[in-house]
């Protein structure tokens, strides 16, 4: 058995609050790994063809904002 799947069966196990308490820890220590990931990816420049893009609608006139405006 893997510990993946040991941690699968105890959290199977767990009360409703406790259930709750993980996976709202496994959500925020996920949003920190993106978060790091695309740090990373931004000071790498591999981001940069999308700055690239905004930049090129912008200057055509084609830049839309986002979220799009309510109609």
């Amino acid at each position: 058995m893997t510990t993946v799947e040991e941690i699968e069966l105890a959290a199977a196990q767990l009360a409703p609050a406790d259930f709750d308490r993980l996976a709202s820890w496994v959500n925020e220590h996920q949003h920190q790994l993106w978060k790091q990931q695309l740090e990373s990816d931004a000071k790498m420049g591999r981001l940069d063809f999308l700055f690239n893009e905004a930049a090129n609608e912008r200057q055509a006139g084609q830049l839309r904002n986002w979220p799009a405006e309510q109609e």
